[in-house]
């Protein structure tokens, strides 16, 4: 019963991504599937998705193993997910936290200014000058930026850093690529469009000057061992290996938007620990994109605060989305808050007007898996590594994970 279920929700993601082309972000199931899906409208979709709905939740749970278990509340949370989609391509509107408990199976913590001013009062007290604090973060951290005619290089060498510290701890599939590609005019910084068959694609947004520390973050995000190994164990062990077509579609909005984010920035912290970043960026990244490295500590001190401020997104699009915030004060707010330029908080607010709660899987993501794998590992970076990998060779909804 499970698996006939599970190949119909997968054929339903397909349906849907015909009335939404941004919906089905990979497919690794059958090719027939993904070429020829059943021309649905919506009201249909709708219908059968509730059917699916109906006949897994009275499947009772009581007596499965616990690996069945798991596979039955990740495809119950998949085709809430999936339903609540069609719902709003129906013209229905959520609020925020009621979208994200949905599509995403988390909900983010209430937020106010309070959270964020004093990460404010830090960073005036290290940037230096007298004018605002976007004004004086974008002139200090351009001393940072990678010049356009070595970006190829230096991300080339992150990609390959990324890939070998990955190696020991997660076993890649024979052949598996990722290669790299440069666009512009994204709301996006960087995409990996999984490819099938363990091979990817990664663009990079080339839009604004790249700053240097986003060389390693996104070759550990999009490729190693982020969302690159992430969709090529997914397709290699649970849809070739053991033939579950509910991880076959990778519908973008959905639970395991959660996870992949989350882990994917997870990723960056264990395949670069510590001080380890910082060596690597002055004795290989710096010289190589013709950078001073005297100042990468404070450097990075700065990137930490500006880090902590990810969950104004969050805030901002909460507030936008429930109407306590027109355009124009969500603009102000990620630039006063996001301690961004006018251009940047332009870019972000447009990622927030077609993505809705989706923002909360970067940071929200972040600290549940976080959470989860360092209560299975502690302190220990090896530990660490392990659980990761069981998280990607069995994925989990955010509320599985606490």
């Amino acid at each position: 019963m499970l698996d006939r279920i599970a190949e119909a929700y997968a054929r339903l993601v397909l349906s849907t991504g015909l009335h939404d082309d941004s919906y089905v972000d990979a497919w690794v199931g059958p090719a027939e599937w993904r070429t020829q899906p059943e021309a649905l409208d919506l009201t249909e979709l709708q219908q059968r998705s509730a059917t699916l709905l109906a006949e897994l939740e009275v499947r009772p749970l009581s007596g499965l193993p616990e690996a069945e278990q798991q596979r039955q509340a990740y495809l119950h949370k998949h085709l809430i997910a999936l339903h609540a989609h069609l719902r709003r391509l129906q013209g229905e509107r959520f609020r925020f936290d009621e979208e994200s408990r949905l599509l995403y199976d988390a909900v983010c913590p209430p937020l106010s200014a309070a959270d964020f001013d004093p990460v404010l009062t830090e960073l005036a007290q290290l940037l230096p000058g007298d004018g605002p604090l976007h004004v004086r973060a974008r002139e200090w951290l351009s001393g940072f930026d990678i010049p356009r005619e070595k970006l190829d290089a230096v991300f080339t060498v992150a990609m390959d850093a990324a890939r070998e510290r990955t190696r020991p701890y997660i076993a890649l599939p024979e052949g598996e690529s990722c290669k790299l590609g440069y666009v512009q005019d994204k709301v996006w910084g960087g995409y990996n469009w999984y490819l099938g068959q363990g091979h990817s694609l990664v663009e990079v947004n080339t839009d604004f000057p790249m700053p240097l520390a986003r060389a390693i973050d996104l070759a550990c995000h999009e490729a190693y061992p982020g969302h690159h190994v992430q969709s090529s164990l997914i397709e290699l062990e649970l849809v070739q290996q053991r033939g579950w077509m509910e991880y076959a579609a990778f519908p973008l909005y959905s639970p395991l938007s959660c996870l992949a984010e989350g882990a994917a920035n997870y990723g960056i912290l264990l395949a670069f620990p510590g001080d380890s970043r910082i060596q690597f960026e002055r004795e290989v990244l710096c010289p190589l994109a013709g950078l001073p490295a005297d100042d990468l500590p404070r450097y990075h001190r700065v990137l930490t605060l500006l880090d902590r401020l990810s969950y104004v997104d969050n805030w901002v699009a909460r507030d936008w989305q429930d109407g306590l915030l027109d355009a124009d004060g969500a603009r102000a707010r990620l630039q006063q808050y996001r301690v961004s330029d006018e251009a940047r908080a332009a870019q972000r607010f447009r990622f927030i007007e077609k993505n809705g709660s989706y923002v909360i899987n970067y940071n929200l993501g972040l600290d549940l898996v976080a959470a989860w794998v360092e209560r299975q590992a502690g302190a220990d970076l090896s530990l660490r590594w392990q659980a990761l990998s069981r998280m990607l060779h069995r994925p989990l909804t955010a509320s599985m994970m606490v």
